[in-house]
């Protein structure tokens, strides 16, 4: 068993076929099936069972394929590691945030991080905080900025800003409205699974308060867009009517009885040693996060 091979078998049973592994890689069919041949003759056992629309996992396969993961990621961890203590360290960070925090601080990020590793590179991958939270357990990256993720032993939760979630209308608002009075609003929301959407059903449903959703909508700034045509209201975290420029077109209400809180959380794989990539990278994702969406913004 050699890297390589497990490399391939990665790509086949991610490919879902030796078809389009082969095409990834840029290699041949039959060099593939060789070297899927040489695993299973190694470990005497089948890892792949072909149909008609491609490869599905054996058992078998499917323990492999955790254990070259794990495998693929050790090995690419000691080269980073090596390159790290290089004095212009070259390797890559990757690094996923949700679409708003993204929106927001990929700029000063991508900027502060060229400029104090110039030879290094970074990646920000964008998308909704469940699927980056995946991501980042499944190795794809290595620092997550998360809305409210659920637990888990893979990934160490720093919390970086805790933030009230206020009513959003274009029409008057009181100063503050009961949890219970957003039953009697028609609201505009992102759809399950994003982290707003469902911080307020957590809240809602175990009270039996049954909401009025005209419209889901993912994107949040889109949503505010809704909010300001006097087409429904919306419940927003209270920094995003701010950062789209939106404060003077909209009524703010705050939320009590009880109050809502999401809470914005810097993630980190628990089974990777840090690097001065990210290190760096964590600490300016903290000063950044705080600048921007802190309680003095």
């Amino acid at each position: 068993m050699d890297i390589s091979s497990l490399k391939y078998f990665v790509a086949i049973a991610e490919a879902g076929s030796f078809s389009r592994a082969a095409a990834v890689l840029y290699m041949t069919q039959p060099s593939l099936s060789r070297q899927v041949q040489l695993l299973e003759e190694e470990f005497g056992q089948r890892l792949l069972e072909r149909h008609g629309r491609g490869v599905r996992l054996t058992e078998s396969g499917a323990a492999m394929l955790a254990h070259a993961r794990t495998i693929l990621e050790a090995t690419e961890q000691a080269r980073s590691d090596m390159l790290e203590r290089q004095h212009n360290p070259r390797g890559r960070l990757v690094v996923s945030l949700p679409h708003r925090v993204a929106q927001v601080i990929t700029p000063d990020l991508v900027e502060q991080f060229h400029a104090k590793y110039p030879d290094a590179g970074i990646t920000v991958t964008e998308g909704l905080s469940v699927r980056l939270r995946e991501a980042l357990i499944a190795g794809r990256a290595d620092l997550a900025v998360l809305f409210d993720p659920a637990p888990s032993p893979q990934i160490h939760q720093e919390i970086l800003v805790r933030e009230d979630m206020v009513l959003i209308s274009k029409r008057p608002l009181p100063q503050r409205v009961r949890l219970s009075d957003l039953a009697d609003r028609q609201l505009v929301m992102p759809s399950a699974p994003n982290a707003i959407r469902r911080l307020l059903e957590e809240h809602t449903g175990p009270r039996g308060i049954a909401l009025q959703f005209v419209a889901e909508v993912d994107s949040v700034h889109t949503v505010l867009r809704l909010v300001a045509r006097g087409v429904a209201d919306s419940i927003v975290p209270a920094s995003a009517p701010r950062q789209w420029g939106l404060m003077d077109r909209l009524n703010i209400a705050e939320i009590h009885a009880p109050a809502i809180r999401n809470r914005l959380v810097l993630a980190t794989p628990t089974a990777r040693t840090h690097t001065r990539l990210t290190t760096f990278g964590t600490e300016l994702l903290r000063d950044l996060i705080q600048r921007h969406f802190g309680p003095g913004e």
